[in-house]
């Protein structure tokens, strides 16, 4: 048996809504939602953590670089679980690095460092957790996105319109660089 509960973000969800509350989530059965041709599956998010941390996978094909952007306030985790993935960072101080992530390898971003990824293999999985005093940012994904109330990988891409990129991310601790290159490849 699986509980529903109905959040201000999605009609019904597994996921309760005030902090405090134990629960358990089936594999993803969390909140879900499309962006570019990956899945993200929230299980933690800031309702449950009192806005201390999230805990999200995110699902993809091998496919394109997610955009160069970053978290003025959030530290990011990547823990790899399936496939491959290249971590692309910038530290503060503008030293650019890449490396390419497998299964159990982590990867660490701090905040206001610039990030990026690419899946390297088909069905690659991150497991991400993202904490900072700015809250937490996994309404993002739904936002910017798309709600997805079934399992599985996007049947087409969900690509944003590029206005939606400047306005929906900063709500969520999450600024675009549209301009960034990488040099590291």
């Amino acid at each position: 048996m699986t509980i529903e509960y109905a959040t201000r973000y999605r009609r019904a969800s597994r996921i309760p809504a005030e902090p405090g509350r134990p629960y358990f989530i089936e594999k993803g059965e969390g909140d879900r939602a499309h962006l570019f041709g990956d899945l993200i599956t929230i299980y933690a998010g800031g309702e449950q953590t009192e806005n201390t941390f999230n805990f999200f996978t995110v699902e993809g094909p091998k496919g394109d670089l997610i955009p160069a952007h970053l978290h003025p306030d959030t530290h990011e985790v990547f823990y790899i679980t399936a496939g491959a993935v290249r971590l692309f960072v910038e530290d503060t101080e503008g030293n650019q690095q890449e490396k390419l992530l497998t299964p159990g390898d982590f990867g660490f971003v701090p905040k206001n460092c610039p990030h990026a990824y690419r899946m390297e293999r088909h069905h690659s999985q991150v497991v991400g957790v993202a904490a900072g005093p700015g809250g937490t940012f996994e309404r993002f994904f739904e936002n910017l996105g798309a709600p997805a109330e079934q399992l599985g990988l996007p049947s087409e891409p969900v690509i944003p319109a590029p206005g939606r990129f400047a306005s929906v991310p900063e709500r969520y601790d999450v600024r675009f660089l549209p301009d960034h290159q990488w040099r590291t490849r």
